[in-house]
């Protein structure tokens, strides 16, 4: 071998980042239509994928990386594991920054974006990614947006059937609309919904049945309140907003921020929820974020139970629909209340002897984000309709009609009844303004002595505390008492002609944003109502002269007279579209004649290995979730899951404790860690920083421990030897026991996302190494692998220096 030179990390790193490139060490073997492998002849696969990041011109800080380090780790274990190791890179590349730059300079965000890709691109290749580049997608590229509006209009065609329990061609219910109606369809369709014959179709007009349709189609159109801002004339996203001293005001020159109704565009996810739930159970995903999802989609089993209205003993010829969980509290109603958006609320407030006072609450509710409404910390409000009473199905009482914030129109029916005496949240509001309490269950089975039991009776009969269990039998309830619980839920929702139902808090999702930077929705508007589908896709989005809001709440795109004249639709998709199926796209992302080969889809199947941070679980998560198991139905994609196994990493915080951020000037640059230390050094620090899904400090003078590490490795060329000499043998005999113990334990440790044990145990390794006098070729080999994951770029070289072939990462695991 020839003589040892001193580790330079910036000459071995940059040779060795050309012979990658020139040898496509990290190309993917695929199958396609377009080649004759067949799936059967590759090896098994292994799918590892990071969220893919939004390039903002900020560009990475040391934080960004931690996340595809680990999965980097992992996929080059992967890859000399034998398998085909498909680990590919792409760029979230529309959203607000690159609007916000558009506004401000009045360019077209394009460039701008193609400029801040090409940066990422060259921050990533620095750090040594094993990814395949001739891979890469951007979610603005047209050749990439094309297939998210195609997967748009395939959602736009499709109706849920509810007997077959997926989606289907809307053709389908077309002809059965033509045979018989609706009445015998169950289908996942709008609230609103009437029900019509089959004459009653055939008298229809285009509009009509255009009309109809979109209660059923899974890409809708229809109404949403937005985040409107009047000063600057414009909708703002949630994370445009901040906290005002009176509400919530805009980020850009706290202006007063309300709420507006405007037409949007929908996703009904709410049709998948059932399965969006069970498929979480066979998902290899932190506890946490299993539970997150099932609390968002917030499944409830209860009954739904009609109030009826009076205003001074008249019947209003209304109905108040409340959905409860607790039928069996039904006779311990003591008021019902609205949310201040209920469809009720601008009839009955034309009956109550204080319209002014219920304006102005309605006014200060709507500057409240949903967050403070329902924080369970925060004292109720709310306001009484004077004159207005509901009648309690089960006893006939007059109840009075209260309007409060803490009760959301998107949640169940948008009203409850209230049992203060067995509802934390109803005791509070009650004790606030003086309301009845009636205690209707006697606990049991709770695990008090008799004493304590009847002591904390008294208190709840007395209306000084109550009772939150649901166990227990029926007091108070005429022909119910005795009862237990659960019996009495079905038994008093029969009696009083209520239904057993089940509800989700998760809401449609809305599928529109009123900015340019988007893709464009393939869809147009004719004058006579009815709408119809780009048939070229895709629809570019067109030049126009002004980026800035259109000042009415319409996109920019209104502003454009030859759009518009098309009758284009001037919403553009939000910025989880692209997201939700790109993991698809890398399987083959050129091709032109489907979003990816069947060949290849059937190859690869799903994500194997994903990895990215928790912040995403009710976002990106479930609306890729859901997108997939649509194309499932469709016949599109084979799995029901797209991510099979989910990894989140911690946060990196900043030496001041804060999260890093431009704001705060606190922001470290990877570039300048490895210009420094090496990109070997950075990836050995981050993987040695801690736990990988627990946040952790940076900490640059730490750096320096992992750094000559390295040093050490590199030096270890000097004492290769072709054998041991008898004199050594019996410990270098413990040192190859301890070898053979570290590879158990530094792959066990990558596959359980344990980086650091595994970084400590080659230190320790290290240590062993450091105090012999000499080492074989093959032992330092083996040794070299099991570190080559986490430092590609010096294990590269050393394997070079040692006379070996081809390339250390293509070689085979010990």
């Amino acid at each position: 071998m020839k003589k040892l030179t001193q580790y330079d990390h910036k000459k071995i790193e940059a040779k060795i980042l050309k012979q990658w490139e020139k040898k496509k060490v990290y190309k993917t073997k695929n199958p396609s239509a377009s080649s004759p492998r067949k799936s059967a002849s590759l090896p098994r696969k292994c799918y590892v994928l990071d969220m893919f990041p939004y390039p903002s011109g900020a560009g990475l800080h040391v934080g960004h990386p931690r996340g595809y380090i680990a999965s980097d780790v992992f996929a080059r274990l992967k890859r000399m594991q034998g398998y085909n190791v498909l680990h590919p890179m792409g760029f979230d590349s529309f959203g607000l920054p690159a609007e916000q730059y558009a506004i401000k300079t009045g360019k077209n965000p394009g460039p701008f974006t193609d400029t801040l890709v090409k940066q990422y691109r060259k921050q990533l290749e620095i750090i040594g990614f094993s990814y395949d580049w001739d891979k890469m997608i951007a979610t603005h590229d047209p050749s990439y947006y094309k297939w998210t509006q195609w997967i748009f209009l395939q959602l736009y065609n499709s109706w849920y059937d509810k007997k077959k329990n997926c989606a289907r061609d809307i053709k389908i219910l077309e002809t059965i609309f033509s045979k018989e109606g609706n009445k015998n369809v169950e289908a996942e369709c709008s609230d609103s919904t009437s029900l019509f014959s089959k004459e009653d179709w055939k008298k229809m007009s285009s509009n009509e049945r255009e009309k109809m349709l979109m209660n059923y189609r899974l890409s809708y159109q229809g109404y949403s309140e937005v985040n409107w801002c009047e000063e600057l004339g414009t909708v703002l996203a949630n994370d445009e907003i901040i906290d005002g001293p009176s509400g919530p005001v805009s980020e850009r020159g706290e202006h007063p921020v309300t709420k507006k109704m405007m037409r949007q565009w929908f996703m009904r996810i709410t049709a998948y929820a059932d399965r969006l739930l069970n498929g979480l159970d066979g998902l290899d995903w932190n506890d946490n974020i299993k539970e997150i999802q099932r609390n968002w989609i917030g499944k409830s089993e209860g009954s739904e139970i009609d109030f009826k209205l009076v205003a001074s003993s008249k019947s209003l010829d209304a109905v108040l629909k409340v959905f409860t969980t607790r039928a069996d509290t039904l006779f311990g109603v003591t008021y019902v209340v609205l949310a201040p958006e209920h469809t009720l609320v601008e009839r009955l407030k034309k009956n109550t002897k204080n319209i002014e006072e219920v304006e102005e609450y309605i006014a200060r509710a709507k500057l409240k984000d949903i967050h403070d409404r329902t924080d369970i910390s925060k004292e109720k409000s709310g306001v009484i309709l004077d004159g207005v009473f509901a009648i309690n199905p089960a006893n006939g009482e007059e109840v009075p009609v209260w309007i409060a914030d803490y009760v959301l129109a998107s949640y169940g029916t948008g009203a409850v009844m209230a049992v203060p005496s067995h509802d934390k949240r109803d005791f509070e509001f009650a004790e606030k303004y003086g309301l009845e309490k009636k205690c209707v269950v006697e606990p049991s089975g709770s695990g008090m002595d008799l004493e304590t039991l009847e002591s904390f009776l008294v208190k709840v009969v007395q209306g000084k505390d109550c009772y939150l269990g649901e166990e227990g039998k029926l007091i108070n309830s005429g022909d119910f008492d005795k009862l237990s619980t659960h019996e009495a839920r079905i038994a008093i929702t029969k009696k009083v002609g209520g239904r057993i139902v089940t509800k989700y808090k998760m809401r449609d999702a809305i599928f529109a944003r009123q900015r340019y930077w988007g893709e464009p929705i393939p869809l147009v508007h004719k004058k006579d109502g009815t709408i119809s589908e780009v048939k070229s896709l895709p629809l570019k989005l067109p030049n126009v002269k002004s980026y800035a809001p259109s000042g009415t709440g319409e996109s920019p795109l209104a502003t454009v007279s030859s759009w518009v004249k098309s009758g284009y639709e001037t919403n553009t998709m939000p910025g989880w579209a692209g997201s939700s199926w790109y993991f698809l796209r890398y399987m083959d992302p050129k091709n032109k004649k489907a979003f990816a080969d069947k060949k290849a889809i059937a190859y690869w199947k799903d994500v194997d290995m994903y990895v990215g941070g928790q912040e995403h679980a009710t976002g990106h998560l479930l609306y890729s979730r859901f997108w997939h198991k649509f194309l499932k139905d469709m016949g599109y994609v084979p799995t029901e899951e797209p991510f099979k196994a989910l990894r989140n990493q911690g946060f990196v915080i900043a030496q001041d404790g804060r999260k890093m951020s431009k704001r705060w000037g606190n922001v470290i640059n990877p570039d300048d860690i490895v210009k420094t230390y090496g990109a070997d050094t950075l990836r050995v620090y981050e993987s040695f920083m801690g736990p990988f899904d627990q946040m952790v400090l940076w900490n640059t003078d730490s750096i320096m421990g992992p750094r000559r590490f390295l040093e050490r490795v590199w030096r270890t060329q000097e004492k290769v030897v072709k054998s041991i000499s008898k004199e050594t043998l019996e410990k270098y005999n413990k040192f190859e026991s301890l070898l053979h113990k570290t590879t158990e334990k530094v792959q066990k440790d990558i596959e359980g996302f344990s980086f650091n044990t595994s970084i400590s145990a080659l230190m320790i390794l290290q240590n062993q190494i450091d105090d012999m006098p000499a080492i074989t070729k093959d032992d330092y080999i083996h040794f070299i692998k099991l570190l080559s994951p986490f430092a590609p770029f010096m294990t590269e070289e050393i394997w070079e220096n040692l006379g070996m072939k081809n390339s250390i990462h293509q070689s085979e695991w010990p």
